[in-house]
């Protein structure tokens, strides 16, 4: 049944002291969705996951997954989820395939270890010691050792951080693999571009808050911007000044570094060249894109992920 609710959480709560790492966060996630908490370090999408996982008592608030309450039926809930957390310690000294069996020994029930392997792209690796892996093959074997008991639920927590371009590709097409296997997948990055590639939907947090809940498409959609001119600029005026140009929804201005948010790019670029020329205004490093999720970001916070 594609429409079951897998993860419902509701109200979740974590303080430490006089500080709130989670404030009250709920969201739903579908059975075969890829689900996205997406935003910058210390926004709290850890410590959710960690909540959900068992691995922490929420302070207030209840979360259930696959129907089964996490604080109430711990046992259960291991029993259907599989985990991946930022910083996995692997036994370095064994073999890829000694840890797998070794792992798959905890659990009544496992799925074949060597289509696992072949899965991971383990299979020249399966031999050899663990201290020996590059980055990106220990976060496969991580991934492999979250899935060895065939959960319905995947957590996967900044699965591709540190690793090289390549290495993340390579796990997204994992992500995506698992996905059409009807695993239930939610994990937290704060890769705008891994985001969007990945995600069904996405929840924005940002200092312990929900801020955002929706698709990646349809989060663009809500600026009411299909384009960003950026550019930059000595000693720019204020942001109004900007905004008395034709066609210029929103803008953003971090030190030289402008962005003007538009739906009508030629009319705003005819707009700012017009006006450059006639205020002198010495333009470098013009470009145009289309808006993206670091856009929704900006607009919603005023600044950019990679500064929090």
């Amino acid at each position: 049944m594609q429409n079951e609710t897998m993860v419902d959480v509701q109200g979740l709560v974590k303080s430490y002291g006089s500080h709130t790492a989670v404030k009250g966060v709920q969201f739903q996630v579908k059975k075969g969705e890829i689900f996205g908490l997406l935003g910058p370090n210390g926004a709290g999408k850890t410590t959710t996951i960690e909540m959900l996982v068992g691995l922490r008592k929420p302070d207030e608030g209840t979360a259930t997954l696959a129907g089964f309450d996490v604080k109430k039926e711990v046992n259960k809930v291991k029993e259907v989820i599989g985990v991946q957390l930022q910083s996995t310690s692997l036994f370095e000294l064994l073999k890829v395939e000694e840890i797998l069996h070794l792992y798959a020994s905890f659990y009544p029930r496992n799925i074949n270890i060597d289509t696992l392997i072949e899965d991971m792209l383990l299979t020249e690796k399966r031999k050899d010691r663990i201290k020996g892996l590059s980055g990106g093959q220990k976060q496969r074997l991580a991934i492999a050792l979250a899935l060895i008991h065939d959960p319905e639920i995947v957590f996967l927590d900044e699965p591709t951080t540190g690793l090289d371009p390549q290495a993340r590709r390579t796990l997204w097409d994992i992500v995506l693999r698992l996905k059409e296997q009807g695993k239930t997948i939610l994990l937290s990055t704060h890769y705008m571009d891994e985001a969007h590639v990945l995600c069904d939907r996405i929840g924005i947090m940002d200092q312990g808050e929900l801020i955002a809940l929706d698709t990646p498409t349809n989060l663009v959609k809500k600026l009411h911007s299909t384009s960003t001119i950026e550019f930059h600029l000595n000693n720019p005026p204020e942001q109004e000044w900007f905004l008395k140009m034709e066609a210029v929804e929103k803008v953003s201005i971090k030190d030289t570094f402008v962005q003007l948010y538009t739906d009508n790019l030629q009319q705003a670029l005819t707009s700012l060249i017009q006006l450059s020329t006639e205020h002198n205004l010495k333009i470098e490093d013009l470009q145009t894109r289309l808006a993206t999720l670091e856009d929704v970001f900006i607009t919603m916070t005023g600044r950019s992920i990679r500064e929090s």
